[in-house]
């Protein structure tokens, strides 16, 4: 054996001694995701919100080649559920959905936890709410309704959506702040849900309904019932119809049950960047934009930064929307 070879032989050696030193996460980093992640729904399955997570799962699983199983945690008015991704191990394998609760729960007392307490990821989903009439109302537009608002005495009109300090309750609240009322001028019947508000609506038990115009579309298509604006920026574009607060009557008040996905704090900046961009991939494909519009779900998203501006807000206005309701404990 020559020289030059021995030396070759040995440097050979020294290479592959090192490559063995190395530790296996310099040698081998696996992508994320690289097994199953679990998404977590604060809601009952069969719901909206539900309904939203699964078809996210599906297509996050097809684009990113791993299973995300979704998770029903409830409980507690969607305490039990949130807490449960904000307090889940940050390594990026458990996430879930959060909704406009996350910005009323702490309000009322019910937990510690706020939107502070996790790492926004997506916006991926907005239903604003409608002012549905009976379709015997008087009122043929929503001015017609503010003005007989404004005329009556406190507690005079009924409305109803949801349960007391639900986030329908809210819009009330704060759509009569808008204009200048006080937050119990209309008097609320609080309901298990938009469902039997709007029965009560069409049966004349009530003057008005605030809920989501998805949730009264069953006694809008039987014309039992007639929206007559939504509290939102622009127009739905499955109700193309319904004119804006803002068209209607001038007054500028938005806001909404929304849906986003999110995880704890600190969880790996690879898996937060890959399935940021893996929400707007699936915000912009065919079947969720079909999904949604099907069921007359809003197709609002934002980005990471912009749901994380979103979520700021929105604790703001539920908060002051909770403080003049009376609700507020916090």
């Amino acid at each position: 054996m020559t020289h030059a070879t021995r030396r070759r032989l040995i440097g050979t050696g020294a290479t592959l001694l090192a490559a063995q030193a190395l530790p296996l996460p310099a040698l081998a980093q696996p992508r994320w995701p690289a097994r199953p992640v679990q998404l977590i729904c604060p809601w009952a399955a069969g719901g909206g919100t539900d309904a939203v997570l699964r078809i996210i799962a599906t297509l996050l699983e097809k684009d990113l080649g791993q299973p995300f199983n979704v998770v029903n945690r409830t409980g507690g008015s969607g305490v039990v559920g949130h807490a449960a991704i904000a307090q889940a191990a940050p390594d990026g394998y458990t996430m879930g959905m959060i909704t406009a609760e996350i910005c009323m729960l702490h309000w009322q007392g019910l937990t510690e936890i706020t939107y502070r307490n996790y790492t926004p990821l997506g916006l991926m989903n907005n239903d604003p709410p409608g002012i549905q009439v009976n379709v015997s109302s008087p009122h043929r537009d929503v001015k017609s309704l503010a003005d007989a608002i404004k005329a009556s005495r406190p507690g005079q009109l009924k409305a109803s959506g949801t349960g007391q300090g639900g986030i329908w309750h809210l819009a009330l609240a704060g759509w009569l702040g808008a204009m200048g009322l006080k937050a119990d001028h209309v008097r609320w019947v609080p309901s298990n849900g938009a469902a039997p508000a709007m029965q009560d609506l069409a049966a004349g038990g009530l003057d008005f309904t605030t809920c989501s115009v998805p949730e009264a579309r069953a006694m809008l298509d039987a014309n039992r019932a007639r929206s007559l604006a939504v509290m939102a920026p622009e127009r739905l574009s499955a109700f193309p119809n319904i004119p804006t607060l803002k068209e209607a009557m001038g007054v500028d008040y938005n806001t909404g049950a929304w849906r986003g996905i999110a995880a704890p704090l600190n969880i790996p900046q690879e898996a937060a960047t890959a399935l940021s961009a893996a929400l707007k991939r699936v915000f912009d494909s065919a079947e969720y934009k079909e999904f949604l519009n099907n069921r007359g779900f809003g197709l609002v998203y934002a980005d990471a930064a912009g749901f994380g501006r979103h979520l700021a807000a929105a604790d703001a206005s539920l908060g002051e929307a909770m403080k003049s309701a009376g609700l507020a404990k916090a």
